[in-house]
C-alpha cells in the first residue's frame, strides 16, 4: 500500500494516523517532495476529483480533466494539485476525504 501524503494537510495527517493505529504496512509518498510515481498515474487518473480545481495553477491552465493523458501531464508538472490523501492498494485507490474513506481499501 502507498499513501500519497502531504504532512501540512490535516486530512492527510488523519489518514496517516488511521493506518498507523491499525498497524498497516504501507509506504508514505510525500509527493510534494518526491513527485508522483509515473507507475501510479493510470490508477490515480481513474479517480473522480483527482485534481484540486480550486488552486491557482489549475485556474491558470487550460486542462481537460476528462482526458487522462492531459491529467497525467498536468499532475507531473503540478504535483501540488493532486487531491490528498490518497491510498493505493494494488490496482485500487481511494481519496481520503473524509480520511475514514481509506478504510475501504484496508484488509
Amino acid at each position: 500500500m502507498k499513501l500519497y501524503h502531504n504532512p501540512r494537510c490535516s486530512k492527510s495527517r488523519q489518514a496517516l494516523q488511521i493506518l498507523q493505529e491499525r498497524n498497516i504496512d504501507f509506504e508514505i509518498i510525500k509527493y510534494l517532495e518526491q513527485g508522483i510515481d509515473k507507475n501510479d498515474l493510470d490508477i490515480l487518473c481513474k479517480l473522480s476529483g483527482i485534481i484540486r480545481t480550486n488552486e491557482q495553477e489549475f485556474k491558470n491552465n487550460n486542462i481537460d480533466t476528462s482526458n487522462p493523458d492531459s491529467v497525467k501531464s498536468f499532475l507531473i508538472e503540478f504535483p501540488k494539485l493532486l487531491q490528498r490523501p490518497i491510498l493505493i492498494s494494488e490496482d485500487e485507490a481511494v481519496i481520503g476525504r473524509p480520511p475514514e474513506q481509506i478504510i475501504t481499501l484496508l484488509p
